[in-house]
């Protein structure tokens, strides 16, 4: 029997999104600490202006969905409940194209779900990672290309199966975009994972955290990534761009101009990292995919939730072709 090869496996964990728009809060300062708090009265009835529910998201889960929509055979490996919520979650990425097989359903779990609380065009996410038995699922046909990012807390001995199972498979190409946990773990516990990524993502604070530093400077941030292993190092710098290094060029990519201003920004890098890894899956080579990535994070805040604006292969490049003349990687 003919078994086609998935272009692109995302593995991690997957969860229902209830966004609760805010009416009545403030934004804090907090100077000691260089972060802001969201403030909402205490012990009292907060007015809310609308609930949206968004199904089957999550980085990984984020990832395979823009796969999928521009072209490439896309799967999930993640884990549900046997519940309602798990059940619409699988239907979800069902319905976007994403291969469902390798999701495990475990008896009497429930299904993550997590709280957005959104206030203006961001948001703060109380979430919960349910403890599944993780176990990796058998694929009878190694992916062209991995992409791992956020699992529970008690998922190490997962990671260790995951790294036993990439150096088993070197052909398998492989992008990493560490969570909470993740990071927590360190570069010394992952390394089978830092060594294997030929693309490794994070944004400019969780650079400093995994570097354990300070430092301001991307690219020295950027070198100190890539000894710890992968071999291209993609930091993103919010809506002031992005980063890239492999070790001989350095690039800065410019953000695509919004077309109107942001209406809710969760899923922004999720889009960014998943689209410049799906270009290169498609054969485009580093140059080509930084135009493509910052344009699919464009898109996707222009509306709620992490999966809504995702563009097709064709959106895509007639986004491009509107691109003002200075949209372009730069050498640094």
């Amino acid at each position: 029997m003919f078994r086609k090869r998935i272009d692109f496996l995302a593995i991690g964990d997957m969860v229902t999104d209830a966004f609760i728009r805010l009416k009545e809060a403030h934004v804090k300062d907090c100077i000691d600490h260089h972060t802001q708090e969201l403030c909402i009265k205490f012990a009292d009835k907060i007015p809310f202006e609308s609930v949206t529910v968004v199904r089957a998201v999550g980085n990984s889960a984020n990832a395979a969905v823009a796969a999928a929509k521009l072209g490439l055979s896309s799967a999930l490996m993640a884990d549900v409940g046997n519940d309602q919520n798990g059940r619409e979650c699988v239907e979800a990425l069902k319905k976007a194209g994403v291969t469902t097989k390798y999701i495990s359903t475990h008896k009497g779990m429930e299904t993550n779900y997590h709280y957005v609380l959104w206030y203006g065009d961001e948001r703060t996410i109380l979430v919960k990672h349910q403890e599944y038995p993780y176990r990796l699922a058998k694929v009878a046909v190694t992916p062209k290309w991995v992409y791992i990012s956020s699992l529970g807390g008690n998922s190490y001995e997962y990671h260790v199966a995951i790294m036993e199972w990439l150096k088993a498979n070197p052909d398998i190409k492989v992008a990493f975009q560490p969570g909470t946990f993740q990071m927590s773990l360190g570069a010394e516990k992952l390394r089978g994972l830092y060594e294997r990524a030929d693309l490794f993502f994070c944004n400019k604070e969780e650079a400093q955290r995994i570097s354990g530093t300070t430092e301001g400077d991307i690219k020295k941030l950027m070198e100190g990534l890539r000894k710890m292993g992968p071999k291209t190092v993609i930091v993103t710098d919010g809506p002031k761009g992005a980063y890239t290094f492999d070790g001989t060029d350095a690039y800065f990519m410019p953000p695509y101009p919004d077309p109107k201003p942001p209406f809710e920004r969760t899923g922004a890098g999720d889009a960014f990292s998943s689209t410049l890894t799906a270009a290169l899956a498609m054969g485009m080579s580093l140059e080509e995919a930084l135009l493509w990535a910052p344009i699919n994070s464009a898109a996707v805040v222009q509306d709620i939730g992490a999966q809504r604006g995702l563009l097709t292969r064709a959106e895509i490049e007639a986004w491009l072709a509107k691109a003002p003349a200075d949209y372009r990687p730069r050498k640094i």
